[in-house]
């Protein structure tokens, strides 16, 4: 999230748009990425227990993961337009768990939604907090396509690193005492 840790409220739900996905751009996909039958072949895949093609699941995460870092650059653009400074968003240290609970098929227009489940300081890496995100895709229907336990990085706005932390670094620059640190000694 493009907002500071402290600024990110828990159960906040960010929508971050929707896409249509066609035939065309699925079989693309899928040749290029997932050439499954099913994601490929249409005369094929009407006979399969799909009754069609349909989208591969990681053409639907890509499509979602997209939507979540353009509504991050908007974020950041409507913070600065307010003459706020935007947070720091870091990396993601992984995903919890991700299920893909229905097809995505020609035609079908999925809204992506993501909201900030929780949140907590990071124990490894001072400065930083983490993030534990819930990002869902639902059908035109309503139903859950794609869902996903996501947590990501962000910066905290007032951190100030403690002083012995300040001291170990600049120690670890001098050559033989950075040896021994890094060897443990």
């Amino acid at each position: 999230m493009t907002r500071w840790f402290e600024d990110i409220v828990i159960d906040e739900v960010f929508d971050l748009g929707t896409h249509t996905f066609s035939e065309e751009e699925i079989v693309r996909f899928g040749r290029l990425y997932d050439p499954q039958y099913f994601h490929v072949d249409k005369e094929t895949a009407s006979h399969s227990h799909f009754g069609g093609i349909v989208a591969s699941g990681w053409h639907t995460v890509c499509v979602g993961h997209r939507k979540m870092v353009d509504a991050l650059f908007a974020e950041e653009e409507r913070l600065r337009g307010l003459g706020k400074e935007p947070g720091v968003s870091g990396p993601s240290p992984g995903v919890n768990s991700m299920e893909f609970r229905a097809p995505v098929r020609p035609g079908d227009s999925v809204r992506y939604t993501l909201v900030v489940t929780n949140k907590r300081p990071s124990n490894s890496i001072p400065g930083w907090g983490l993030l534990f995100n819930t990002l869902e895709a639902r059908n035109q229907h309503g139903e859950i396509v794609y869902h996903a336990e996501l947590v990501g990085f962000s910066k905290l706005r007032d951190y100030r690193m403690p002083l012995r932390l300040r001291a170990l670094m600049v120690l670890a620059r001098v050559p033989v005492i950075g040896k021994a640190l890094r060897r443990g000694t």
